[in-house]
């Protein structure tokens, strides 16, 4: 049991996250009080109930902490160091929660460091794309850890513009932060996805204000969060694109790099996912959704809000 002192010590550390860690007692972390979390808004459409989870770049493990509490049957938690090992034991101490850490440095060759592991139900990326030099090659390793037909929740920055174009932090200008690299626009984030077999169901997008350090000049940048169907080989290719279907078939880059197993002997996983009623109609005819048209046209927003549960905040009690 950790004593209150010890709790109290713990709130002056930097957090990244904010968290009750006792009655009152707040850890306050990097985001306003009222941002919507959105993964956290997301997640709680999965039916993750005796499920294998998989969250890659857990920071202190509030994510972890969701997963034990919608009912999942096994949690792995992943960081590239573990920067917030101590933060992550006084969560499961104090919210009764349990994973497994993996520590697997930079986040490529994800299948193979965390091979042992096996494949889940549902995976969480979030926070991470835009932190590695090779967002394909890290798509391509996350893929062979989703079972078929698993969920896959990927969460990035993001530029809402109609283009095939990724923005460089050239000088520093998208972001300060010396590991930020890529903001892909979302037709181009939607399309690697579906390159990797990965298939849109739903979305939740942030626009960054005007005022944010975060920006393209000139252009609307914002934060996604997307949850994907893991698909069989092509399914989720553009009708007719040809050039997709053959690089997946003999690139030297994407056999190499995305070691994939489709066979109906693989896990195939059975996890649900409670669609929002603008989404349903163009998920039943098309087996996905537009990404650029969910955000732009369908609502797909999420605004400031005072609804805890969707914040940055985790609080004691049984809220998810």
């Amino acid at each position: 049991m950790i004593s209150r002192e010890q709790l109290e010590k713990a709130t002056k550390a930097w957090w990244y996250y904010t968290v009750e860690l006792a009655p009152g007692l707040i850890a306050q972390g990097t985001y306003p009080t009222d941002f919507p979390y959105m993964p956290r808004m997301l997640m709680r459409q999965a039916h993750l109930q005796n499920t294998e989870c998989l969250d890659l770049g857990c920071m202190e493990g509030v994510i972890p902490v969701l997963m034990h509490r919608r009912g999942a049957k096994r949690i792995v938690a992943v960081d590239a160091v573990p920067h917030c090992a101590d933060k992550m034991a006084v969560l499961q101490d104090i919210y009764d929660a349990r994973w497994d850490f993996r520590e697997v440095g930079p986040m490529y060759e994800l299948d193979e460091k965390l091979r042992a592991d096996g494949s889940f139900d549902f995976v969480n990326l979030s926070g991470v794309l835009y932190h590695v030099f090779s967002p394909l090659h890290t798509l391509a390793s996350v893929r062979p850890l989703v079972k078929r037909n698993g969920l896959f929740m990927l969460s990035t920055n993001v530029v809402n513009e109609q283009s095939d174009v990724m923005h460089f932090n050239t000088s520093g200008k998208l972001q300060t932060e010396i590991n930020t690299f890529w903001y892909p626009s979302i037709p181009l984030l939607e399309y690697f996805l579906r390159y990797f077999n990965f298939a849109p169901i739903d979305c939740l997008y942030s626009r960054h204000l005007s005022n944010s350090p975060i920006y393209v000049p000139g252009k609307e940048c914002g934060f996604i969060s997307i949850v994907c169907r893991a698909v069989d080989a092509g399914a989720a290719l553009p009708a007719g694109d040809k050039w997709a279907e053959s690089s997946m078939r003999s690139s030297w880059e994407y056999l190499d790099l995305s070691k994939q197993r489709h066979s109906p002997q693989e896990p195939t996983s059975a996890i649900g996912y409670d669609l929002p009623d603008v989404l349903q109609q163009q998920v039943a005819r098309n087996g996905s959704i537009d990404l650029y048209l969910a955000v732009n046209e369908l609502g797909r927003r999420a605004l400031p809000t005072q609804r805890k549960q969707d914040t940055y905040l985790l609080q004691l009690g049984d809220e998810t």
